[in-house]
């Protein structure tokens, strides 16, 4: 075969693949829709007045751009951090704590340690600091449930959700006492402002986008990369697949559990991160709420695949976004997006009901979400 041939012969292959894994969650989000469509008549809406809006809201100017890039941002971190544990075959329910983690120790470093050492921190030093600090307390707060399941057959998803608990009243005991913002008239549970110098800057004048969502990107690009190109995510992938086979081959299973473990932790943690480097300046209680059991739902849409959680992500980011001018032209709960959501994340869970109704059959490869009760 002709190396023209074979180049024409892959780009065909690679449009057919993404056109097969993109079908189901297309179907799903345009049934979602049409639903959500019904549901505003009967509520007395009007639906083309309340999807305009949406849009409008999302993507209707420059700013509306920015501000959607802005929530996609935490969303793509969180994403591939389920996404990652999916690929490996584990249930990562604990994207909430992890990040509510990444969120408090990063402010820590960013607020407090210039003061421990006694001089101010160059940007160079300090924000790389920042961020690294905030990432490796959300993995290593991962890492912890990758151990018990590897070593001890504990599942992830019950110790994920205990692990959420710990994470999140730890967190509440911290902002409300040795790290609050003493400040005479702040009465809310956050830390004081992070320093200057460890602070993300914003890409454009004017507008709050900041070069958080540059480096979500190139995460995303880093974690395809690593699933497909490396050693150690073959033995993520195929351990996913099937850990007996795995081991028969002579990968060392629990030291991959614990990887992707630690991995995705570290995907979350980046998540609280970058909103307080990059956006918030410090950490709030409550900021975050949401965003670690949101990206279930986006990594299940983006099929577990880093283009497909960056997509997801900015449908969800431009929902939430736009949520509210639709509510000021059509007076509608801004509920109703929460609604259109849930009936997506229902339609891709349960693909079997999407290919029913557009008598769709089944094609490709299907991403473990778990491995049962006991791994």
């Amino acid at each position: 075969m002709q190396p023209e041939t074979q180049k024409k012969s892959s780009v065909s292959q690679f449009i057919q693949v993404v056109s097969e894994t993109s079908l189901i969650p297309f179907l799903s989000i345009v049934t979602a829709m049409l639903i959500g469509g019904v549901i505003i008549l009967l509520v007395g809406g009007n639906p083309i007045i309340a999807y305009m809006g949406l849009l409008e809201g999302a993507f209707g100017s420059v700013r509306a751009l920015s501000e959607t890039a802005i929530w996609s941002t935490p969303y793509i971190f969180a994403g591939l951090a389920v996404a990652l544990a999916f690929r490996g075959g584990l249930f990562n329910i604990g994207a909430e704590g992890q990040l509510a983690f990444g969120a408090v120790f990063s402010s820590l470093i960013g607020y407090a340690l210039p003061g421990w050492l006694g001089f101010d921190l160059p940007m160079w030093i300090h924000l790389p600091l920042t961020i690294l600090v905030g990432g490796l307390a959300g993995g290593l707060w991962a890492a912890i449930v990758g151990a018990l399941k590897a070593y001890t057959g504990g599942h992830e998803v019950i110790n994920t959700i205990m692990m959420n608990y710990i994470a999140l009243n730890a967190t509440s005991f911290l902002l409300n006492g040795p790290m609050k913002d003493h400040a005479p008239l702040n009465v809310i549970a956050r830390t004081p402002e992070i320093a200057e110098s460890a602070r993300i800057m914003p890409i454009f004048d004017g507008l709050r986008i900041h070069w958080g969502f540059v480096f979500a990107l190139l995460m995303a690009f880093f974690v395809w990369w690593l699933l497909n190109k490396t050693t150690l995510g073959f033995e993520i992938r195929t351990v996913g697949l099937n850990p007996d086979a795995a081991q028969y081959a002579g990968i060392n299973v629990k030291r991959a559990i614990v990887l992707t473990m630690l991995f995705s932790g570290i995907l979350a943690g980046l998540a609280g991160t970058v909103e307080v480097t990059g956006l918030n300046y410090r950490h709030e209680l409550g900021f975050s709420s949401g965003y670690g059991y949101d990206a279930i739902a986006i990594a299940l849409l983006g099929k577990s695949h880093p283009l497909g959680v960056v997509l997801a992500s900015f449908l969800f980011a431009a929902m939430r976004n736009g949520a509210t001018r639709m509510q000021f032209l059509t007076q509608l709960p801004v509920d109703l997006i929460s609604m259109i959501q849930a009936l997506i994340l229902l339609f891709v869970a349960a693909d079997a009901i999407v290919r029913y109704i557009y008598r769709i059959k089944a094609k490709g490869e299907r991403v473990t979400l778990t491995r049962g009760w006991g791994g």
